[in-house]
C-alpha cells in the first residue's frame, strides 16, 4: 500500500505542508481501501502515516517543465472545516521521479491514467493504492542500484506463499515439518529453495522465491551464512520476515533488535514453534498488505 498525493504546487523542500479539500481525499481509490483507511468516514491517521507516500504536482503539458514526484511520508494530518492540512517529509535517498516515469508504471502501481484532466496525475487529490511501491521502484531501478549477481523478479507477490530459508541438513527436518504445519494452519503454502528449479543459477531461484512470497521465514540457527544472506535480501526487498533460532547467540548483533521466535528442537519446542509461526502468519494476513 502507498499514498499518492498530488498538489497544485511544486514539492521540493525536504519538509512541507499542503492543503486538500475533504472531497479530494480518496479520489481514484478503491472502495475497500477507503473503508479500510477511513472507517465511518473518519481518517485513520496512524494507518495512513505508516504508508510510504508519493508526493507530486499535477503533470504539465509543457515538455520543458516536467512534473517531478518525490517519495516520502506523511507526518501529520489536521482536519479543518473544509480541508485537511497535511505535513510531509521527503526521503533523501530516493531521487525525484518524473511523473511520466510513474505513469509508465501505472499497471504495477494501479494509477488511473486517461490523459484527461481528472486522472491520477492531472488533478490535485489524495489516493491510496494497493501496490508495493518500493518493490516496483526497486525492480525498475529507481532510487536504488540494480543488483549485478541476480535480477529482481517481475512476478507479483503470491499472498498465499511463504518462503522458508534454513539449512538443508537432515537435523532440521523436524523444524521444517513444524513450519510446514504452521503455514498450512494459516491457510498458506510454503516452499524451500530446494523445492524449485526454474533457473540454472541457484541464487536466482532463491531471489524469485523471496520476491514472490507473502512472508519469509529464516532459521538463523548456527549462523548459517546462506540463510543470513537470504534474510538480508528479504529485508531489502521489503518482505515480512519471521526470524527463528534455537538460541539468542545464533542472532547476529545487527538483527538482535528485530523480534524473533526462539525454540527448542524437541517435540514440545517444535509444537510451540509451529503455534507461534502460525499466529504470526495470521497476524500478517490480517493486515492484507
Amino acid at each position: 500500500m502507498f499514498n499518492l498525493i498530488v498538489s497544485g504546487s511544486d514539492v521540493t523542500a525536504p519538509r512541507g505542508s499542503l492543503t486538500l479539500q475533504h472531497n479530494r481525499v480518496f479520489q481514484h481509490t478503491d472502495e475497500d481501501l477507503e473503508n479500510r483507511y477511513a472507517p465511518g468516514g473518519v481518517l485513520d491517521d496512524a494507518a495512513l502515516m505508516a504508508l510510504p507516500t508519493v508526493i507530486t504536482t499535477e503533470s504539465s503539458s509543457d515538455p520543458d517543465f516536467p512534473a517531478m514526484a518525490r517519495v516520502g511520508k506523511v507526518t501529520k494530518i489536521r482536519r479543518g472545516p473544509a480541508a485537511y492540512q497535511i505535513e510531509y517529509e521527503l526521503d533523501a535517498d530516493v531521487p525525484p521521479i518524473a511523473n511520466a516515469v510513474l505513469e509508465s508504471l501505472a499497471a504495477s502501481l494501479h494509477f488511473v491514467i486517461s490523459k484527461r484532466i481528472f486522472d491520477d496525475f492531472r488533478t490535485n487529490h489524495w489516493a491510496v493504492k494497493d501496490a508495493d511501491l518500493f518493490r516496483v521502484l526497486f525492480t525498475a531501478g529507481i532510487g536504488r542500484i540494480k543488483p549485478t549477481i541476480f535480477k529482481l523478479p517481475e512476478e507479483p507477490v503470491d499472498p498465499k506463499l511463504v518462503a522458508v530459508m534454513m539449512p538443508f541438513n537432515a537435523e532440521f527436518n523436524g523444524v521444517l515439518a513444524a513450519i510446514q504445519g504452521a503455514v498450512t494452519t494459516a491457510g498458506m503454502r510454503c516452499l524451500r529453495a530446494d523445492n524449485i528449479w526454474d533457473d540454472d543459477v541457484i541464487i536466482q531461484d532463491v531471489v524469485k522465491l523471496i520476491g514472490t512470497a507473502r512472508a519469509v521465514i529464516c532459521d538463523l540457527t548456527g549462523k548459517n551464512p546462506n540463510v543470513l544472506y537470504e534474510a538480508g535480501i528479504a529485508h531489502t526487498m521489503g518482505r515480512d520476515v519471521i526470524l527463528v533460532a534455537q538460541h539468542e547467540s545464533d542472532i547476529p548483533f545487527n538483527l538482535r533488535q528485530v523480534r524473533r521466535i526462539e525454540y527448542f528442537p524437541n517435540e514440545q519446542g517444535l509444537m510451540e514453534l509451529s503455534a507461534k509461526v502460525s499466529s504470526r502468519l495470521e497476524t500478517l494476513n490480517s493486515k492484507k498488505s
